[in-house]
Parts: structure tokens; sequence; C-alpha cells
């Protein structure tokens, strides 16, 4: 596990989407990156988390792929989990590539990929 502060954690988030490549990282619009040192209790009971499942990241939105040419909807979200993040990290370069992975994943889910499709991708 590595400590660091919000700061930093925060420079991590900007490092990682910045390093992400292709169109569809630099399209992603109307949506707020945040972070959170763990799921609070309306998002692990919305997706029904058992206390043993660990949350990464979660997105939250209306995906790009269910939309139907609607523009006046809120922005979307994605929460990355500090907390787990760090505890499955031995260094800041693996927070930093668990930080990608996992906004790369929750990017995914802002196109409408389901888990399996993202699966199929990575």
């Amino acid at each position: 596990m590595i400590e660091v502060i919000d700061e930093r954690f925060q420079e991590l988030i900007d490092q990682a989407l910045g390093s992400l490549k292709g169109e569809h990282a630099e399209n992603i619009k109307n949506i707020a990156i945040i972070y959170s040192d763990e799921p609070d209790m309306a998002q692990r009971q919305k997706l029904e988390l058992r206390n043993d499942q660990t949350l990464l990241g979660l997105y939250e939105g209306v995906p790009l792929s269910r939309r139907q040419g609607a523009t006046l909807i809120y922005p979307d979200k994605i929460t990355l989990f500090k907390l787990p993040l760090s505890r499955m990290s031995a260094n800041e370069s693996g927070l930093l590539e668990n930080i990608r992975h996992t906004l790369w994943h929750e990017i995914a889910h802002y196109y409408g990929l389901n888990h399996k499709q993202i699966k199929d991708l990575e």
C-alpha cells in the first residue's frame, strides 16, 4: 500500500487522464472526474456491493450510446476511490497505472461499453 496526500492523488489523476491515447479519451465532454476515499453507502447499495467487495471507480450518468441525441443532460461523473487504489499499489508508479486503468475502464462505460466488452478490449 502506498499513501499519498489528496493533492498528489489529484495530480496523478490528471497525469493518468493526459496519458490516455486516442480520440475516445480526447472527446469526453460534460463529465466530472472526481475522487473520494471510499464508495459511500448509497453507491454501495445501488451496486449491491457486499462488504468484501472492492470498488476502484464508478461511472454515473447516461452513456453516450443511450442518449438518443439528447443534449440537455446533467454532467456525468466518474469517481475514483483513493483508498482501494492505494491499497493495491506498492509504489507511486503502480498507483498511477492503477488510476489510469480504472479511469480508462470508467470512460469505456461513458461510451456505453459493458464489462464483457471492456474485458474483450483489454
